[in-house]
């Protein structure tokens, strides 16, 4: 079966107002733009991120875990970790590079944020090609491997007398300041088609109780699979 003959089958199974929402909400969908955390440790900061790439419509989220391990608060992210594909990165003997090489592979510029970084603000930076904004952990900020690593360095512009943002609030100024660019230029950042239907498909499979074994049962129907797999 094709990813769209076994979402057809699924959505049978999705509520009309959840499959109004993946309709709508899906094409708004992008990989242009991902996020990258390094070695978060607080709850809140970890949690607001998660949400704020899900209501800007940012797909992926990178985690880096190092020293730190990533958790999340549920009181915070009201569900939008369901919808937000969370890539963690923890088994390696350096994480951050890890990281770092695969959105490279797979054609992002690597934008992390410091304070101390001259002309290249959210309101300027290039939105041609995929962008992966980094961001570093609480108090020290970006790792030097990370800093190293980057093909730009971003600066939020600041006015008062301390010298940087909370992390969840720089991800926010940063990833809405440049996906509200996106959407009024004619950069291409959309998912493609397939891409949109394959996420849809995903989000199915999230909502549908007992997803895989329907998908077995609709494979068995269209003359695919094992019967004895259904038993």
């Amino acid at each position: 079966m094709t990813d769209q003959q076994l979402y057809d089958q699924l959505a049978l199974y999705v509520s009309d107002n959840k499959r109004a929402l993946f309709d709508r909400i899906a094409p708004m969908r992008t990989r242009h733009v991902t996020t990258v955390l390094e070695d978060i440790y607080q709850p809140h900061n970890a949690s607001a991120v998660v949400r704020t790439c899900d209501l800007l419509g940012i797909q992926d989220l990178h985690i880096i875990e190092n020293r730190n391990k990533y958790t999340v608060n549920p009181d915070v992210t009201l569900g939008s970790s369901k919808w937000v594909d969370m890539h963690r990165y923890r088994s390696h003997t350096e994480n951050t590079l890890e990281c770092v090489q695969r959105l490279k592979r797979d054609g992002y510029r690597i934008v992390v944020t410091t304070p101390h970084a001259e002309n290249v603000t959210p309101a300027t930076i290039d939105l041609k090609g995929p962008m992966a904004f980094c961001f570093g952990t609480e108090l020290t900020g970006a790792s030097d491997v990370l800093m190293a690593h980057a093909d730009e360095h971003l600066r939020i512009p600041m006015h008062g007398f301390t010298e940087s943002y909370n992390i969840s609030v720089s991800a926010a100024i940063v990833l809405y300041t440049v996906m509200e660019r996106l959407r009024a230029s004619e950069v291409d950042w959309r998912l493609s088609p397939t891409d949109l239907l394959t996420l849809k498909l995903q989000w199915a499979r999230k909502v549908v109780h007992s997803a895989q074994h329907l998908e077995a049962r609709f494979r068995l129907d269209a003359g695919e699979g094992d019967a004895s797999k259904m038993s």
